[in-house]
Parts: C-alpha cells; sequence; structure tokens
C-alpha cells in the first residue's frame, strides 16, 4: 500500500470520486420515492409538497456530501461528540420550560422564525456521545457495572425529557440508538437481561402512570383490549384496508382509493408506506423495503471495514437508527405495533426526520471516506 493510500483520497475531487455512492444513489432514490407519492397525495399536482420535499433533499445531500468531504472522522465528528450531547439535553430541558406546544404536545422550541424540535437533534447526538466514550474506555471495564452507569445515564435522561413532550417514537428511537451502542461496545449479556427485565417493569408503569389517554388507548387498541374504529383504530383500520386491497401490483399509480378519497389519515407522513402499497402493490412495498435493506447492508459494510471503535459504533449506531424508523413505521401501519408518529425516512414530507437521519449519514460517508486512516 502506497503512502498515499494510507492518507486517504487528497485532492477534492478524489474525495468526491471516493464517496460511497452506493449509499447516496439509494438516498436519492428514496427521496426520489417520495417526490412521487407527494405528487399522488396532491392528487396529481405539482404543489408544495412534492416540490418541497424535491428540493429540500436537495438542500440536505448537498450540505452531507460537503460535510463528508471536507470533515475527518477523528478530529471533527469526535470533538464534536459531547458538546453536540450536551447542546442537545439542555435544549431538551428548554422545551420544557419554554417549548411550544402544538396538536397537543411540547415539543418545539421557538427561536425567532426558526422551529427547533431538539429531540431529533438527540437522535444523532446520543450515537455519537456514546461512541465516544466507549471508544476512550478501556475495554476491560466496558462490562462492568460501574462503567454502565454513565453510559445508562446518558439514555436515560433524554429519553424521560422527551417522554415528557409527550414523544413516545421519538423516545423508543433514542433509547433503541443508544442501547445498540452499549451492546456492541461491550455490554454484557447479564446486564442485558437485567435491563430487560427492568425494561418490561418499566413499560408496565409507563402504561399505568405516565402514558396520555390518547397513547394508552393506542395500546388498548393493539392489544385488542379495545375496539374503536372511529377512534384510536381507525388509523389502522384504514391502513389495512388500503394494504389488504392492493394485490401483488397495486391499484394503480394515484388510484388508490382509501389515499385518493382521504380516508387514509397522515398519508404523507407515518401512513405513506400504506400509500405505496395500494399504489404499486406487494411488488413495489416489496422494492421499497428492499432499497432500505440495502442502505442497511452498506451503512453496516461501512461499520464494518471502519479501524477506530469510535467509527464503528458510530456507523452502527447509524444503522440502528435507520433500521428502527423504518421496523417502527412499516410494522405501524400493519398493526404490528402501536401507532406512535414514526415517518418513513427520506420518502415520508417533513424535514425533521429527513435532515436526521442525513446528518448522520454525513458521519457514515466520511467514515467510509477515511477507512484508510481511521
Amino acid at each position: 500500500m502506497t503512502i498515499a493510500s494510507q492518507q486517504g483520497p487528497q485532492t477534492i475531487l478524489d474525495r468526491f470520486a471516493k464517496l460511497n455512492w452506493g449509499v447516496i444513489n439509494i438516498l436519492v432514490i428514496l427521496a426520489l420515492i417520495g417526490v412521487a407519492m407527494h405528487f399522488s397525495v396532491s392528487s396529481g399536482a405539482w404543489t408544495d409538497m412534492p416540490l418541497t420535499h424535491g428540493l429540500r433533499f436537495a438542500l440536505l445531500i448537498s450540505v452531507v456530501l460537503i460535510a463528508a468531504v471536507f470533515s475527518k472522522v477523528q478530529n471533527f465528528w469526535m470533538e464534536l461528540a459531547y458538546p453536540l450531547y450536551g447542546g442537545a439535553l439542555l435544549l431538551l430541558i428548554a422545551v420544557e420550560v419554554a417549548g411550544a406546544t402544538r396538536m397537543g404536545a411540547t415539543r418545539w422550541l421557538d427561536i425567532g422564525p426558526i422551529s427547533l424540535q431538539p429531540s431529533e437533534l438527540m437522535k444523532v447526538a446520543i450515537v455519537l456521545a456514546l461512541a465516544r466514550y466507549y471508544h476512550q474506555l478501556d475495554p476491560r471495564r466496558a462490562g462492568t457495572v460501574l462503567w454502565v452507569i454513565p453510559p445508562f445515564l446518558m439514555i436515560a435522561a433524554p429519553v424521560a425529557l422527551v417522554m415528557h413532550q409527550p414523544d413516545l417514537g421519538t423516545a423508543l428511537m433514542i433509547l433503541f440508538a443508544g442501547v445498540t451502542v452499549m451492546f456492541l461496545g461491550g455490554l454484557l449479556w447479564r446486564i442485558i437481561a437485567a435491563g430487560a427485565i427492568v425494561a418490561v417493569g418499566g413499560a408496565i408503569f409507563a402504561y399505568t402512570n405516565i402514558l396520555h389517554d390518547y397513547q394508552r388507548d393506542r395500546v388498548n387498541v393493539f392489544l385488542g383490549i379495545t375496539d374503536d374504529p372511529l377512534g384510536a383504530g381507525y388509523h389502522v383500520l384504514q391502513s389495512k384496508i388500503a394494504i389488504g386491497s392492493a394485490g401483488l401490483f397495486g391499484r394503480g399509480y394515484l388510484q388508490g382509493s382509501q389515499a385518493q378519497l382521504d380516508f387514509l389519515p397522515e398519508k404523507h407522513t407515518d401512513f405513506i408506506f400504506t400509500m405505496i402499497v395500494e399504489e404499486f402493490g406487494l411488488v413495489g412495498g416489496g422494492i421499497v423495503l428492499g432499497l432500505f435493506g440495502a442502505l442497511l447492508w452498506l451503512t453496516m459494510q461501512v461499520a464494518m471495514n471502519a479501524r477506530s471503535l469510535f467509527s464503528k459504533l458510530t456507523a452502527a449506531g447509524v444503522a440502528a437508527t435507520l433500521a428502527c424508523y423504518v421496523f417502527i413505521n412499516t410494522a405501524m401501519v400493519i398493526g404490528l405495533v402501536p401507532v406512535v408518529g414514526i415517518p418513513l425516512p427520506i420518502i415520508s414530507f417533513g424535514g425533521t426526520a429527513m435532515t436526521t437521519l442525513l446528518a448522520g449519514y454525513a458521519v457514515v460517508l466520511s467514515i467510509d471516506l477515511h477507512k484508510e486512516r481511521f
């Protein structure tokens, strides 16, 4: 191996050429699917929704490419990890004090013309912070109880704050990403088993004492305790009707009855996968899931090929976040999990989830670009 190859790509053009274009191309295809579906949501009109979605992605992916090319893993993302986590945690506390309430939830901070949702920032921050913690920790201490306490508190604090907003879906995503990094960092199985027991007890306590009435109603419908087809169960019922009537190839583009006649709620965000299946059938839904599967595989390849523990854990944490997004959203629309308001990344309308995931992929692309060094 030459000295130049050990140091990684040198010129800007070299760096662009050596970016992981497999990852980038899949992200672009998913965004184009999103534009097409928002065109369908708009009944075949180029309204603000498809245009905004496309322009937002174009802007964000440009920032991602620039960040990946001009940043280096060890001396940028690692140094950013703790300040980003601390800033996100302070913003979550600020939401409790002076947050803006919309649709019954206090999740936003209005700073002049900017509306910020700090819980989305925490999805990336928790992965970077825990990756740095385990990178700098003696591997012999990674599985001991004493050294599990700091990462546990790092996860528990934002999860509790986000649950209080309330935002159960985002809290679960922060928890899953954090626990994944802890597990890969060397968490022992006996501690995982103890944590699972505590989690079950915590879930029961949350159901009886913490969840809001509408959240409890959704859980009750999911468990079959109650049947509310015109209330808490309406979303999933309409989704099942749309998916069940789609067949192998669907009803055709712009021809989905449940979506086009507005029986399907939140078809541009949480239930956009239902709309894809209704219009393009099992084949269309399978292609979309295949694209996400390929993106997940490529992300894990980056994690496995990285040299430093920080890079490995960060890429794996981003992969876990992606997997959590896709699993919860697709399971939610067919009634396998309660409705918790998780969008389908890159495809669903909305800037927060797209920004969060693409920020993670800026780090992943940077890790892959400099894998010879880090």
